[in-house]
């Protein structure tokens, strides 16, 4: 029976994960600082309803260290975040 439980919650923690990265909805934002060595980027941005935030600027680790070399500082972007590992992440970024 213990096993069960175990599996279900697994079951449900991968669930609920994969409807937070589909969820994920892309928004305007612009490049504020890139910070490379560190894996993390300052975005001004929109508000971002996945995530139930207003506009602001705020610093975001990336997903994948490689999206910084995509963009500039002082570019506008479109972007989308989402909770990974409880941490906001941006999971997909491009040029606009």
């Amino acid at each position: 029976m213990k096993n069960i439980w175990k599996s279900f919650s697994l079951s449900a923690a991968v669930l609920a994960a994969g409807l937070s990265a589909a969820s994920a909805q892309t928004v305007n934002g612009e490049v504020v600082k890139i910070e490379a060595d560190r894996g993390r980027i300052t975005l001004k941005h929109e508000a971002i309803p996945n995530l139930e935030m207003d506009g602001m600027t705020m610093v975001f680790r990336v997903a994948d260290p490689a999206m910084l070399t995509q963009v500039r500082e002082g570019e506008r972007v479109r972007f989308e975040a989402s909770r990974v590992n409880g941490n906001i992440t941006v999971t997909r970024i491009q040029r606009r």
